[in-house]
């Protein structure tokens, strides 16, 4: 993953004396799946919809795949959006409206037949390709939404809620999906559901009231190979486990969150899979091991992260 896709300098927006973005300076690593964590009127919905050309910004400064802001003459193709809550033509087929978008992006009429039928399959939807949108369910219109965005192979992609509102199955179908992206395109996902960008994200950026207040690789985030939580069942001489832990593992900080977690906080000796290998028999000797926890749930940092007021709202 080299060098940086999109990055915005000091971005402002202002809607009277309101600022829905107040100096947000961002960039994506090329290549990255960044999440961007935030509450409700934060500003991401109107930073992706800055980015795309859709909304003009009061002051700041946008670079797009190294060619400054968006310009449909230079970046057709090149950039992918979902809206959040986007509609559809009712009228239209999966098939025309793809390949509609596709001779806009400026592909030739083969071209664009041929990204339409590939585009179609790949979201599973090449058996509907010719039902009218409004005989479509929730999901499938969706994936019809998101297959749009990735038409083309575009180098960026901004998808804002891609899950919201889907069932299950829908939603694992989807996450599927953009996990086969990663590492070909660059794809940011807004999200209020952390466990999702936690499984598909490699980078987040946790945005309050029109900037970004933290951004940094997901396993830097969440601490993910230097903290490992260990839920324990049965009785435990809690003084007598960790000195015998700490005999193993001497440079490591042990400490109990509530009555039978116990985790262990240690940077010194090459990740998790060392410490368990280490710790666990050990464990496993003197209590019933429940489960193995990397890291530090996303929720917990985003909480705190959270300024006062987002968390009490």
């Amino acid at each position: 993953m080299i060098g940086t896709a999109l990055s915005t300098r000091d971005l402002v927006k202002r809607y009277g004396r309101r600022r829905a973005l107040d100096g947000f300076t961002l960039s994506v690593p090329r290549g990255g799946v960044l999440g961007l964590v935030g509450p409700n009127g934060a500003g991401k919905t109107t930073w992706m919809m800055t980015v795309a050309g859709m909304i003009v910004p009061t002051a700041g400064t946008i670079d797009l795949l190294g060619q400054g802001p968006f310009d449909a003459d230079v970046h057709a193709g090149r950039l992918g959006f979902l809206p959040q809550d986007s509609e559809l033509p009712l009228e239209a087929t999966p098939a025309g409206l793809l390949h509609r978008y596709a001779r806009l992006q400026g592909m030739r009429p083969g071209e664009a037949v041929q990204a339409t039928a590939a585009m179609l399959k790949t979201v599973n939807l090449d058996e509907r390709a010719a039902s009218p949108i409004r005989t479509l369910s929730h999901g499938m219109r969706k994936r019809v939404a998101l297959a749009q965005s990735f038409l083309g192979c575009p180098d960026v992609v901004l998808l804002d809620e891609p899950l919201n509102g889907l069932d299950p199955v829908e939603a694992d179908r989807v996450r599927r999906f953009l996990l086969t992206r990663r590492g070909r395109q660059t794809i940011v996902i807004s999200s209020h559901n952390l466990h999702d960008v936690e499984a598909l994200c490699t980078h987040v950026a946790f945005v309050e009231q029109g900037r970004v207040v933290r951004m940094d690789a997901l396993d830097r985030i969440t601490r993910a190979a230097e903290r490992v939580a260990y839920a324990l069942g049965g009785e435990v001489d809690r003084t007598a486990l960790v000195a015998a832990l700490s005999q193993v593992l001497p440079m490591a900080r042990f400490s109990w969150q509530g009555d039978v977690q116990l985790v262990c906080e240690c940077d010194e000796v090459g990740g998790v899979a060392e410490i368990n290998r280490l710790l666990l028999p050990i464990l496993l000797a003197r209590a019933s091991v429940l489960s193995v926890v990397p890291g530090v749930p996303l929720e917990e940092v985003a909480l705190s992260v959270a300024q006062p007021s987002a968390r009490d709202a």
